[in-house]
């Protein structure tokens, strides 16, 4: 009966330590990227008894010892991704787990979970953990590094080199002219430096003999006569041996000379349309500096930022890891896990090699499926109540044994 004890002893310690796995897996419900674990039972091994015998084969009776316990397995599956508003967090879709460095050791380590943020210092981190996020610094790059913003906090200015028309040019004179003409005083440019300029077009038509021709003079803000060019018109349409013009323009304070590009070539037409002409700026390919506006990733895991200028550049790439086997993983604070054999870690970048794309604004719930767990706290509940039960009946046969005893 001292075995009884021991055996239902060894079931209250296997019952109480996968409450602790439970109560692991329901306190993390709401932990992004965590892996729920499952505690595994066995039984424990078995003795023969030195009395009696099997009926059947003739070997002595053999009794279990009692209930063992072998390490929580862990469950790999995803968990359903959720909105967020944080652009620079991220979730993976399909295989594949973000690669980790930690700021002290450089330790290695990986996880699902895809909080990110920059810090102080301007590198991509994890909110939960604060260590560095690892991936590739270029396209062409196999070299791993943390992901960081040097390089990317403006972008430099870039001066206009074409500016694009669009309106019509009447070739009939106003009420009381000679001759038809227009006038467009905000031609706004940038010059190398990132300021700005204002030009002036004054266009007067050449007259009605051959093609329609115009003739178009440019000034800046203080009158100086930048140059002057000619364009002309077939049955109204731009003629495609004089719908551009190029002038040379040297801003004051910037000191280099520009050469612009006046295109009227699309959306400029010259018709007796009334009896005014109205021509407007479309576009023009030059902008200021800018600052960093917005951050995000794309499908393939690279760094996207947008500029206060309207432009665009792309950053470092995210590294994903696959391994061999998640039998050698071991999990660490953060959802994260270690690696003992480095070499069954591989790494790649997303969408590649079997590997999972980036989803943006988007995070990776645990996978702790909740029903599951209170049926499985029910049962250990209810085990360990049958364990201490044991114990107890136990106790009182042998109560009754010791009553024995004192009885005679």
């Amino acid at each position: 009966m001292l075995d009884s004890i021991l055996i239902g002893l060894s079931g209250m310690e296997g019952f109480s330590r996968g409450l602790k796995v439970i109560s692991n897996n329901v306190a993390n419900l709401n932990t992004a990227g965590f892996k729920s674990s499952t505690m595994q039972f066995s039984d424990a091994y078995y003795q023969q008894a030195g009395v009696g015998t099997d009926p059947t084969t003739g070997e002595p009776d053999s009794f279990g010892s009692g209930l063992a316990t072998s390490t929580s397995v862990i469950d790999f599956s995803a968990g359903e991704l959720q909105s967020s508003n944080n652009p620079l967090d991220t979730a993976i879709g399909g295989n594949g787990y973000y690669v980790f460095s930690d700021k002290e050791t450089n330790a290695r380590t990986f996880g699902r979970d895809g909080q990110f943020e920059f810090d102080k210092d301007g590198a991509l981190v994890s909110t939960s953990t604060g260590k560095y996020v690892i991936g590739y610094a270029s396209a062409g790059s196999q070299d791993l590094t943390k992901i960081t913003l040097d390089g990317l906090r403006s972008n430099p200015p870039k001066a206009t080199t074409t500016v694009k028309f669009n309106g019509n040019l009447n070739p009939t004179p106003a009420t009381g002219a000679t001759v038809a003409e227009a006038t467009l005083d905000s031609v706004v440019i940038d010059d190398a430096l990132g300021a700005l300029h204002t030009l002036k077009l004054d266009i007067k038509n050449n007259g009605s003999g051959g093609p329609n021709s115009w003739t178009v003079a440019v000034t800046d803000s203080n009158g100086n006569a930048v140059g002057t060019g000619t364009i002309g018109f077939v049955g109204g349409a731009p003629d495609p041996s004089a719908d551009t013009m190029t002038v040379n323009y040297t801003p004051s304070g910037d000191g280099s000379t520009l050469a612009l590009k006046l295109d009227f070539s699309t959306d400029v037409t010259s018709y007796a349309n009334g009896n005014l002409s109205a021509l407007a700026v479309t576009s023009q390919d030059g902008f200021g500096a800018g600052s960093i506006s917005a951050t995000t990733f794309d499908s393939d895991g690279k760094l996207s930022i947008t500029y206060s200028n309207g432009q665009t550049a792309k950053g470092a790439q995210l590294a994903l890891a696959h391994f061999d086997s998640t039998l050698g993983l071991k999990q660490v604070a953060g959802a994260q896990f270690e690696v003992d054999d480095g070499s069954s870690v591989h790494l790649g970048r997303p969408g590649a090699n079997g590997l999972g794309t980036i989803e943006a604004s988007e995070i990776e719930n645990s996978n702790v499926d909740l029903s599951g767990e209170f049926s499985n706290l029910i049962v250990m509940q209810r085990g360990y109540q049958a364990s201490s039960n044991v114990i107890s009946t136990a106790n009182e046969m042998l109560q009754q044994l010791f009553d024995l005893h004192g009885s005679r």
